[in-house]
């Protein structure tokens, strides 16, 4: 079994161990992979024919953003699974980026029976690729290793250079000459990307080389009728022709169940000891509180992209440019703030605050932007538009309360997860996110049917009472953590 560690006094990379550099670019450009299309992706489906787009209506395009972006998190927990017991994570990261740039390249064709199987492709790639690059940065430290939460601080500003510079590089490209070429140009980023960790995946020794768990029977058995599950529900919903929103409701229902299968078993079976068990409890409260968190967050690419395209008045100083473009705040904001929240959680040191109440403000600044929309769409009213300097702010708030949520929680889901199940504990980490993705474009099918302001406000209220709630049960939840910081 490998030991998935990495000599402490490996410091070249800024620091840290050379393999972060490794995991940083590869993770970088599926990043850039992903935003683009995403960036791009409700306008793409709403657009008309004549402006190469796919002609949908709100409603069904929000259904279909919604399934896309939970599927690339859900996907991260069978595929964390696999990883631990069959593939480890370095194979599933090449797998993982193969399937997005075939998924990629698939959207270049004009039609909607392609376009859904494309962005399967691409949610099943992500999930293998996303859940085994972090997992494996987690494994180039020691326990108890001071870098740890700096590490990940660090590899999320590879994310966010990916994440910014989609959206103008993409964004330009699919807004301003054709939304299927912007599609190819993030396949072939991300094969450039995939090529770098082949080239360079010895630094990063054992980590994550081999499967953490040896597969037995019964694993082999579940990963058989699993995948048999997934492809015969694929084949009965394309075969029957199912209504794109019966489909999301279905989703819905099967996001309900997984989240409680997976935490039934995880808190019911013997194999894990009372510590253990402690801090899986401490793991549900964090997914809740990120699943919470992200309904909100990942409106970037629904709600905010599509009142930045109708509402917004896109121009600086008289020149105008793409409503995609405002999908790079939030990474320009990371560049700015991150390197100064990294410094402070180092800075603090014992005083540093918990987990939980890090959560907590998270979603303080979620709900937060949310309502500052509300205010923008008041000022806008049915048919106006206005400054862009809403949105920057909005997209300000929401930056300040990711870094104090997102990094913190994967760093944590690193530190309380039991090491036989990694993989599978990071998996149920974007779990939450997929919860969330799914209900931020649920939403997004409100958009014409409810008045802005209203929409908007509901959802900064929401945010602002569960980080309330977050930060009254910061303390005792803390103590289960059994002195894990």
């Amino acid at each position: 079994m490998a030991t998935h560690t990495m000599p402490r006094e490996d410091t070249s990379f800024f620091g840290h161990p050379r393999g972060l550099a490794t995991l940083f670019f590869t993770e970088m450009w599926e990043r850039f992979s992903y935003y683009g299309i995403r960036a791009l992706l409700i306008l793409y489906m709403t657009a008309a024919a004549a402006q190469h787009g796919l002609g949908l209506d709100v409603p069904t395009a929000g259904a279909i953003y919604g399934l896309f972006t939970a599927c690339a998190y859900i996907f991260s927990l069978p595929a964390g699974w696999i990883a631990d017991r069959f593939l480890g994570h370095q194979r599933s990261v090449v797998l993982g980026g193969l399937l997005i740039a075939a998924g990629n390249f698939g959207m270049i064709v004009p039609a909607i029976g392609p376009f859904l199987l494309s962005l399967l492709c691409i949610a099943i790639g992500t999930g293998f690729l996303k859940t085994s690059c972090t997992t494996t940065v987690g494994f180039l430290y020691r326990q108890g290793d001071a870098r740890r939460d700096a590490g990940f601080s660090l590899y999320y500003v590879g994310i966010n250079i990916g994440a910014g510079i989609a959206p103008l590089i993409c964004g330009y490209v699919g807004q301003r000459i054709n939304y299927r070429y912007a599609f190819a140009l993030a396949g072939l980023f991300m094969l450039a990307g995939l090529t770098q960790f082949v080239l360079t995946r010895g630094s990063l020794r054992d980590a994550g080389k081999t499967p953490a768990v040896a597969a037995g029977a019964g694993d082999r058995k579940k990963l058989l009728y699993g995948s048999a599950a997934v492809l015969i529900a694929a084949s009965l919903v394309a075969v029957l022709a199912v209504p794109i929103q019966q489909v999301a409701d279905g989703f819905g229902m099967l996001l309900v169940v997984a989240v409680l299968v997976t935490f039934a078993g995880l808190l019911l079976s013997k194999d894990y000891s009372r510590e253990e068990k402690k801090r899986i409890q401490v793991i549900l409260v964090l997914f809740l509180g990120s699943a919470l968190f992200f309904s909100i967050f990942e409106q970037a690419g629904s709600t905010l992209t599509l009142f930045a395209d109708r509402s917004t008045d896109n121009r600086v100083f008289g020149i105008s440019f793409p409503s995609s473009y405002f999908q790079s705040l939030n990474s320009i904001f990371i560049y700015a703030l991150a390197p100064a929240f990294a410094w402070l959680w180092v800075r603090l040191g014992e005083r540093d605050l918990s987990v939980v109440t890090k959560f907590s403000i998270g979603l303080f600044g979620a709900g937060g932007g949310f309502l500052v929309m509300m205010l923008a769409a008041i000022a806008a009213g049915p048919s106006g538009k206005v400054s862009p300097m809403w949105l920057t702010v909005c997209y300000l708030l929401h930056t300040i309360g990711e870094l104090c949520l997102s990094p913190v929680g994967l760093s944590a889901m690193t530190k309380l997860a039991p090491k036989r199940i990694a993989g599978m504990t990071m998996g149920v980490f974007f779990l939450s996110i997929s919860v969330g993705n799914f209900l931020g474009g649920r939403l997004a099918s409100f958009y014409e049917s409810i008045p802005l302001d209203k929409l908007f406000g509901y959802v900064g209220a929401f945010g602002i009472a569960v980080g309330v709630i977050m930060l009254a049960v910061s303390r005792p939840v803390t103590r289960l953590m059994g002195g894990v910081k």
